[in-house]
């Protein structure tokens, strides 16, 4: 029957920690086949590691959906898109592919920056992506925006945003706590519409994490892909990431990448599930 298919629809990190070369890594560690359509290029000022974003001229983009929704994917996954109108095509992308499973990662900020790369495209998110998202894997940042609810400083607020993203369409929600809540372990929420589970897993060093944030979405993608529920799929890929987290590993002198093999190669993490 051949691998899986699962597409990344995502932007290019040049230092290849993030974005969907993350996501191709991980999509290979799960035994999946991975494809992308590339919506921007990050590249990085090597004085000062600041991020500059270009997008993909959108022609270019579109064909390149044309092709690997030719191939038809199994699942699809989303990382930063950068545009109103480049979400709304990855959108209309997953419906036209056929795909069972589509995974939002809804990507607003560049790892080391405090700004939004665009305000618009919160309402975007909301209009085009999350009608028809199987998971969606909002940080703490994120799940504030997509809920209107700002920062989230508790277990109660990441409940409240997890249960107004669900309205919003996405049929279920993980809304990554990491280290923002507790400084000895690492907690995430996931909601399935009728009930919240905390996921916990140690707290590791966080020094090295680039790149954790897209290789947890790409993890849920692939587990999905391969026949796996939501809920499955995403403890699986929280124990995948903590893995990739805890031995990640110095790049240079501004960041450090996770270890998209350790789960496979080193150890597995145990996550937690407790139903609160």
């Amino acid at each position: 029957m051949g691998l899986k298919k699962v597409l990344t629809i995502a932007g290019s990190d040049t230092s290849a920690g993030a974005g969907m070369q993350a996501d191709l890594k991980t999509f290979q560690e799960h035994d999946t086949y991975g494809m992308v359509a590339l919506a921007a290029i990050v590249t990085m000022d090597k004085k000062t590691w600041s991020h500059d974003v270009t997008p993909i001229p959108f022609d270019v983009f579109n064909k390149q959906l044309e092709t690997v929704i030719s191939i038809g994917p199994d699942a699809v996954k989303t990382g930063m898109l950068g545009t109103q109108e480049v979400i709304k095509r990855a959108g209309e992308a997953f419906i036209e592919s056929g795909a069972k499973h589509f995974v939002v990662d809804p990507v607003m900020v560049c790892k080391g920056e405090d700004e939004v790369l665009n305000p618009g495209n919160t309402d975007a998110m909301i209009e085009h992506l999350l009608p028809k998202a199987t998971v969606v894997t909002p940080n703490l940042f994120e799940a504030g925006q997509l809920a209107g609810l700002g920062t989230l400083k508790s277990i109660d607020d990441m409940k409240k945003a997890a249960e107004i993203i669900h309205k919003q369409g996405a049929k279920h929600v993980v809304i990554k706590g990491g280290k923002a809540l507790d400084q000895d372990k690492s907690y995430d929420l996931y909601y399935d519409g009728e009930h919240f589970y905390q996921l916990t897993t140690d707290m590791f060093q966080q020094s090295y994490n680039h790149g954790a944030g897209c290789t947890f979405a790409a993890a849920t993608t692939a587990n999905l892909a391969n026949g796996q529920s939501a809920k499955d799929a995403v403890i699986n890929a929280k124990a995948f990431v903590a893995s990739a987290i805890k031995n990640g590993w110095k790049m240079n002198d501004f960041v450090g990448p996770v270890d998209h093999g350790a789960a496979n190669r080193i150890e597995k993490i145990e996550v937690a599930v407790t139903e609160i």
